[in-house]
């Protein structure tokens, strides 16, 4: 694509992003909540950086945690007429270097990666007599990727598991882990095989021991992007403090909140602590919200109050639409059959099954909404689509399309991905009959889709054939017309324009295994983390009863200041438990709520007074004071942002929305 003038990049920006692509020097921190477009600041920055001429693109290396996010950031940066630039995972560029620099370093041929721990840790399990099932082999494998992440070593195991209260996987001694950490790293030496952990250890190694070495990797690479800030770990951070050599030219981006991953490693604490070490860094917050309506930001920003980390208070920038919705269900059963039977109105109703989501605490509660969707009739996927480039007919096209492509420079790219899939099972109409037939058709139909999308947008030929590659080796399938069943930890970094979330329940978030306080807000974390995945329809639920179970189920902790009061009336309750209720409700509000939170409920009430008086009807046909509670908290700038809060209506938004708005405005 042509190349924008730096003028034409600032104006595709708003004011804060604007601020992150003109910081083309020294250390940067943003601050991104969901939704903010971090994504579109940072590779802005960089075509920005390069069309002003402060970046060399042969020297920035962008990084971040996943293939499929890395492969995202290449195909912006593509767009934007920078393809030179290096996007890659922490993983992938010490790799390269690694590959690169072992015959000059170590010499002779570099060993093999073991690509999946799970057959050694078996083994060196049964050697030590300890259950070998699958899940406790994936445990333990986890396990040892969390101690090499963390920078521990088998010999100081057992005292930092103590030191960090963490439980050890399998009802295992921490000193019989450190026997199996200790174990499997004998038996990778013996196999002269390497993990991935490994890889970047001894990149560190390689920067930290050879300083001919460090400097040309240095001279390299003058600037660095991280993405996803706040999921690297002890191990990244070495790795990243390597490639700078004490340099600054640094830009971070991450979201406190979104810290998902501490029990594989990662902490925020860099992202939170970047001025501390950086006393000079410029802090840019980006806290407007593109992708999810204001009532669906509203009940994120009230879900991440309590998530234990620094909070960026999203704004949405998104018209006012439907009020997320909350459910109870007698039973599982019920709640997925009822999911199918709401997922079947919106696909009545124009939303593709594409653009719908179930999202889940763990992969064991699948089943029942499989079940529920394949009685619906309604097509489904399982998160993520590991296989979806395994399949034959789509192997078959894709090949087919990039040798094709090399050549073919006149033909759209649309064109010839039919002509490449019409000999593999795909047809100009949708089959009449489900079934492996549909399934197949389904699976082409999206790399149709997916050339289509590329025209329209002037892609080039070569570029879509680029792209395939580059998702082939991120696992990055394009979107199915499918509904995506997925757990929350899989989801983060997707959206949908409808999400389901259902089960939640004390037990499963948080997790019954969530003991301590940061185990718990991080569970929090997770559920704001879905919470945010939501474009335009939002559906929490929870059920009642759980088979083979006793007892009724305890809607989970993190709704309690989200439900809706009224779902949990009885049908005939006695004017006393309804004034037990309301005095509980405004204890917590006094208990909970800052001094400048209480001075906007107070001034709130002089003013309801004011009108009341002025108008001879009473107060709480004006706003009640669980309303007046509930804008004092949300504190909105705007009537987009007041029309959130619980009572507030049309009506009243238009007849005192902007007397309530200038009585906020002086309390500021």
């Amino acid at each position: 694509m042509e190349k924008l003038s730096p003028d034409d990049l600032l104006l595709a920006l708003d004011a804060e992003q604007r601020q992150v692509a003109q910081s083309t020097s020294g250390p940067v921190c943003v601050l991104a909540g969901a939704g903010t477009g971090k994504t579109r600041a940072i590779t802005y920055r960089i075509a920005y950086g390069i069309a002003t001429g402060a970046f060399n693109p042969n020297q920035i290396l962008a990084v971040t945690f996943t293939a499929r996010a890395a492969a995202e950031m290449h195909q912006r940066l593509v767009s934007l007429g920078a393809p030179r630039v290096q996007a890659r995972t922490f993983h992938s560029a010490a790799l390269r270097q690694l590959r690169y620099f072992w015959p000059h370093a170590i010499g002779g041929s570099m060993p093999q990666i073991l690509e999946h721990k799970v057959s050694l840790v078996s083994s060196c399990a049964k050697r030590l007599g300890l259950s070998s099932d699958k899940v406790s082999i994936r445990d333990f494998a986890a396990e040892i990727e969390w101690s090499k992440f963390s920078l521990i070593s088998p010999s100081d195991y057992a005292a930092e598991i103590d030191k960090r209260k963490r439980p050890v996987p399998g009802d295992l001694s921490a000193e019989k882990m450190a026997k199996l950490i200790s174990l499997y790293e004998e038996s990778k030496h013996t196999a002269g095989v390497i993990d991935f952990e490994d890889v970047l250890l001894l990149t560190i190694g390689m920067i930290e021991n050879r300083p001919d070495i460090a400097q040309r990797i240095r001279e390299q690479y003058q600037h660095f992007v991280v993405d996803e800030y706040q999921d690297i770990s002890q191990l990244g951070q070495r790795l990243l403090d390597g490639w700078l050599g004490g340099r600054q030219n640094l830009c971070v981006v991450g979201d406190p909140a979104q810290t998902i991953y501490s029990f594989a490693g990662a902490s925020s604490n860099y992202l939170q602590n970047f001025t501390v070490k950086y006393p000079n860094a410029k802090k840019i917050v980006l806290n407007r919200d593109y992708r999810s309506t204001p009532q669906i930001v509203s009940v994120a920003n009230t879900v991440v109050a309590g998530c234990g980390r620094e909070v960026v208070k999203l704004r949405s920038q998104l018209p006012s639409d439907a009020a997320v919705a909350f459910e109870s269900y007698a039973d599982e059963a019920e709640q997925a059959s009822q999911i199918a039977a709401q997922i079947k109105r919106l696909q009545a109703q124009g939303t593709s099954l594409s653009q719908i989501a179930i999202l889940l605490r763990t992969n064991a509660q699948s089943a029942s909404f499989e079940q529920a969707l394949e009685q619906a009739k309604i097509s489904y996927q399982l998160r993520g689509g590991e296989q979806f480039f395994q399949r034959q007919e789509v192997m078959r096209t894709v090949r087919a399309f990039v040798s094709t492509a090399l050549g073919a420079e006149q033909v759209s790219a649309a064109e010839l991905m039919k002509e490449c899939a019409s000999g593999n099972g795909w047809t100009q109409t949708v089959p009449a009959q489900g079934g492996a037939l549909r399934d197949r058709w389904d699976a082409l139909q999206s790399l149709v889709n997916l050339a289509q999308d590329r025209d329209a947008e002037g892609v080039s030929l070569r570029a879509v054939a680029q792209e395939l590659q580059d998702r082939i080796e991120a696992k990055h399938p394009p979107a199915l017309e499918a509904v995506t069943i997925a757990t929350l930890h899989a989801a983060k970094g997707l959206e949908w324009e409808a999400v389901f979330l259902p089960s939640l329940v004390e037990g499963l978030i948080p997790f019954s295994l969530s003991k301590t306080s940061e185990q718990i807000a991080e569970e929090n974390r997770l559920l704001y983390v879905g919470v945010t995945r939501a474009k335009r329809l939002l559906y929490m639920s929870y059920h009642r009863f759980r088979e083979g179970t006793r007892g009724k189920q305890k809607r989970s902790r993190f709704l309690q200041k989200i439900w809706p009061a009224e779902l949990d009336q009885p049908e005939k309750k006695s004017s006393a438990s309804s004034k037990t209720r309301r005095k509980v409700a405004q204890k917590a509000f006094w208990d909970e709520s800052d001094d400048a939170t209480i001075a906007r409920f107070e001034a709130l009430k002089a003013w309801r007074t004011k009108v009341h008086l002025e108008i001879k009807k009473p107060a709480y046909t004006i706003f009640a004071d669980d309303t007046l509670r509930h804008i004092a908290q949300l504190d909105p700038d705007s009537l987009t942002a007041l029309g959130q809060a619980r009572g507030v209506g049309n009506v009243k938004l238009d007849m005192w929305g902007e007397e309530v708005l200038a009585v906020l405005q002086n309390c500021r």
